[in-house]
């Protein structure tokens, strides 16, 4: 599989010690991230001497110099250390930044053969199909390739395509003598967008669920995944399009607490902005009950049976197109926000939250409303 294989290849090298001067792991995907931080500590960090073995740095914080410095000084403690790196597009901003390129250089030159430094890049998005990769993270995945590319070895985290997604379930299920079936497969892969990280999260909760039976059906996925999270959800989206805000942040509370926590945070997002596009697509097309509801939304986009009444109820409170777009757009940009590795995941929530939960401005509404304001 085209997505999976750079992390093989590194789990490859990680299981046979057969390590490059350093590594920069580049693109969003926490999954795979996650993935190569278990290899390095199964084989090359033993669990007690991580204190002395394991480092996180961020270079909003700390010099690249420095911690290169660090790498290169052997350890009275351990036998190998492992020095991980965030911030990388700190490198990248403004100001020369020609002694730390030049300390890398250095460093690859002669590195200490009992050190690991790695290097996140994790601010740059890599779409399934690169051929759709946004202008600003090819240019900046372009920089990082000319520069720490010539010295450190590039391991990309890029999305994973549905069938990827699909047949990665198929095969772990399959490790832990189970059996998914295919449209259970493909609805959970769809439900939650993709998010590798997120479907190995649900896929150990499916298998839990399922037991003895060994077999994950789309009831079982309907019945653990779509209706405890798209419940939850629709809740959320009751109370923003009620505009009642004390509501709306409890209900994100609530998700954030009893789910996978910030890290599920950029799902979340996903599932928001597919719910106020349905509501477009709802209101655009003047829907008025669930069978005329599922003629207008295809396969893939469908909604739940159980929430069909609610999202129709839900979009006609919006008065127009224009508040629909702009929650989608709010949406974006905590999205974008997200993916810059923000201080609290939460608090970007919470405000979008808040400006999503807002009652609308005059000038937002139709014209006979803003009259009826101004009387």
């Amino acid at each position: 599989m085209r997505a999976f294989a750079p992390v093989e290849r590194f789990v490859a090298e990680v299981t046979s010690r057969q390590l490059k001067p350093g590594y920069v792991f580049i693109g969003d995907e926490a999954f795979f991230r996650r993935t190569c931080r278990d290899a390095i500590l199964t084989n090359l960090v033993p669990e007690g001497m991580r204190e002395f073995s394991l480092y996180e740095y961020d270079l909003a914080s700390t010099e690249l110099v420095e911690v290169l410095d660090r790498a290169r000084t052997p350890s009275l403690m351990a036998g190998f250390q492992v020095f991980f790196v965030r911030g990388v597009k700190d490198l990248y901003g403004r100001g020369k930044h020609d002694a730390e390129y030049a300390a890398i250089a250095e460093y690859a030159k002669n590195p200490n053969p009992d050190a690991m430094v790695i290097l996140v890049a994790d601010h740059i998005g890599i779409p399934a199909d690169v051929r759709r990769m946004e202008m600003t993270d090819k240019e900046r995945y372009e920089r990082i390739r000319e520069t720490l590319g010539e010295h450190f070895e590039i391991v990309e985290f890029a999305r994973v395509e549905e069938g990827e997604a699909v047949k990665w379930l198929n095969e772990k299920a399959a490790e832990e003598g189970a059996k998914i079936e295919s449209e259970a497969a493909h609805e959970l892969v769809d439900s939650l967008g993709g998010d590798m990280m997120m479907i190995s999260n649900e896929l150990e909760k499916l298998l839990l669920y399922v037991g003895e039976k060994k077999r994950i059906t789309l009831g079982d996925v309907e019945t653990m995944v779509l209706a405890a999270k798209q419940r939850t959800l629709y809740e959320l989206t009751d109370a923003l399009s009620s505009h009642n805000r004390p509501r709306a942040l409890e209900i994100m509370d609530a998700m954030l607490t009893t789910g996978d926590g910030d890290d599920a945070a950029i799902g979340h997002l996903y599932m928001l902005a597919r719910t106020f596009r349905q509501m477009l697509v709802i209101q655009e097309r003047n829907v008025r009950d669930t069978r005329a509801l599922y003629q207008v939304l295809w396969q893939g986009f469908r909604i739940p049976p159980f929430a069909a009444e609610d999202v129709i109820r839900q979009s006609r409170r919006y008065k127009s197109r224009r508040e629909l777009t702009r929650a989608i757009r709010l949406i974006s940009r905590a999205d974008a926000a997200l993916r810059t590795n923000p201080p609290s995941k939460r608090l970007v929530l919470e405000n979008l939250i808040l400006d999503l939960a807002a009652e609308p401005k005059v000038e937002e509404l139709p014209v006979w409303q803003q009259e009826s304001l101004l009387d």
